[in-house]
């Protein structure tokens, strides 16, 4: 397949680095030299220095032939400009990424297909969905939901109190047989190696763990793994972000008690009149006194979402050293995902990393139909359909030749999220969710599809 990718900021390389493990013929434009020659040096992948909007740059990365134009630029207007052109110059399918979710919203009014756009993404919205899951879910640091809650993947730092610590996979599962959970990645205390577990992988305490569970999994993940299930009620929110809004809109209409910390005056006042549930307060947030008047040692959960990262990642270790049970951070940087459970921080969310996997996902429709990446972790959580006549079909898990840097999750079959061991025949229909490392991708899928 033949991509062309406007924009090579975090996106656009994190959206190449997916596509290029598979052997699509991939081109990054953009007018910034230098993170083109950093793409080329790190993917196997096509550059073109220029302005995307240049009718002469899309004709010469052959736009005419091209089966799919993504426009990420840091500019919306760009983006949607990118698409418009790009479809009247014979471009297949488009994908702009756009930051004002207003946008999002108006698709009943404005015909987005029709001026040549057939998918846009939100990384501010897709934000604010991933703190909402987080804080659903308060002792764990991060939460993926497939269809509707069939089955779910959890990852939590594992306590000394954890009863398996000490045990392998295999003997977890003897001492504990019956369980609706399965461990799928894992990675040390202060490394950065990620592990798919084994039988004889031994769980340890310090570990990064992330599980897969059916919905009566979780009561058992809590109990089984030392987390202590909290309810979020009072959430304090620093920045007045699209995130930010957003984000305490849908809490205050969900019954939370929540603060939004804002230090522009001129927004502050346009946010308390437009959050009528809100208490919208005009005030720096990095202001350690300003945020004990707030009374931050009494707040549920605290989420920093400003534009600075350094802010948030500070901001949230000040409410955690105020006994704040659940921190989450703004990055925008991707390498500081790999700082959070190291320096205290409960969660850390990427808006670009959620964009990347939510386009590539989209790319991939009827053979993927969801995917994320596991925080801090070098692997990719998919969803497959099983397509009739594949190497899986009517095949127990345990004859399949899967990688060994793969492992299946669990399937949903017919609605329903179940816990497949290694006798598990799988059929034709069935969803299978996936851990595998983003090299044995393509593998995979051929597995399923």
């Amino acid at each position: 397949m033949k991509i062309i990718i406007a924009g090579a900021g975090e996106v656009g390389f994190h959206l190449a680095q997916l596509f290029s493990y598979e052997s699509h013929e991939i081109t990054l434009i953009d007018i910034d030299e230098e993170r083109l020659e950093y793409a080329n040096k790190h993917l196997d992948i096509k550059i073109s220095v220029g302005d995307a909007t240049l009718p002469s740059v899309l004709k010469e990365a052959d736009i005419a032939h091209t089966d799919m134009l993504i426009a990420v630029t840091s500019n919306q207007s760009i983006n949607i400009s990118v698409c418009v052109f790009a479809k009247q110059m014979g471009a297949g399918r488009t994908v702009a990424r756009v930051s004002n979710q207003e946008l999002l919203e108006a698709e009943d009014v404005i015909d987005m297909k029709a001026l040549g756009i057939d998918e846009m993404i939100s990384p501010e919205a897709l934000a604010a969905n991933e703190v909402k899951m987080l804080l659903n879910q308060s002792a764990f640091t991060d939460t993926f939901k497939f269809d509707d809650g069939a089955l779910t993947m959890m990852g939590l730092t594992l306590r000394s109190k954890a009863p398996f610590v000490g045990n392998t996979v295999q003997e977890a599962a003897d001492i504990f047989p019956g369980l609706h959970f399965v461990p799928i990645a894992l990675q040390r205390y202060g490394t950065q190696l990620t592990i798919i577990p084994r039988g004889d992988t031994e769980f340890k305490r310090g570990d990064r763990v992330y599980f897969i569970t059916d919905a009566e999994g979780v009561e058992e993940l809590y109990k089984l793994t030392g987390a202590v299930k909290r309810s979020i009620k009072k959430v304090m929110i620093l920045g007045g972000s699209n995130i930010g809004r957003t984000l305490a809109k849908d809490l205050s209409n969900d019954n939370f008690s929540v603060k939004l910390i804002e230090k522009n005056h001129d927004k502050a006042l346009h946010l308390a009149n437009i959050l009528p549930n809100t208490l919208v307060i005009n005030a720096d947030g990095r202001n350690v006194e300003i945020l004990k008047e707030e009374n931050i040692g009494k707040m549920d959960a605290f989420v920093s979402v400003t534009e600075d990262s350094e802010t948030n990642i500070i901001s949230c270790l000040v409410a955690n050293s105020k006994g704040v049970r659940k921190t989450i951070a703004l990055v925008e940087n991707m390498d500081y995902f790999h700082l959070s459970h190291t320096i205290g921080i409960h969660s850390l969310v990427n808006k670009k990393l959620l964009a990347a996997n939510s386009i590539f996902r989209y790319l991939r429709k009827g053979e993927v139909v969801a995917m994320t990446k596991l925080n801090n972790m070098n692997a990719e959580l998919l969803e497959f359909v099983v397509k009739a006549g594949s190497k899986a079909t009517n095949s127990r898990i345990v004859d399949i030749d899967f990688p060994r840097t793969a492992v299946v999750g669990g399937v949903i079959r017919d609605g329903k999220g179940i816990i497949a061991l290694g006798d598990f025949k799988i059929r034709e229909g069935d969803r299978i969710v996936v851990c595998t490392l983003p090299k044995s991708i393509k593998s995979v899928e051929n597995l399923f599809c």
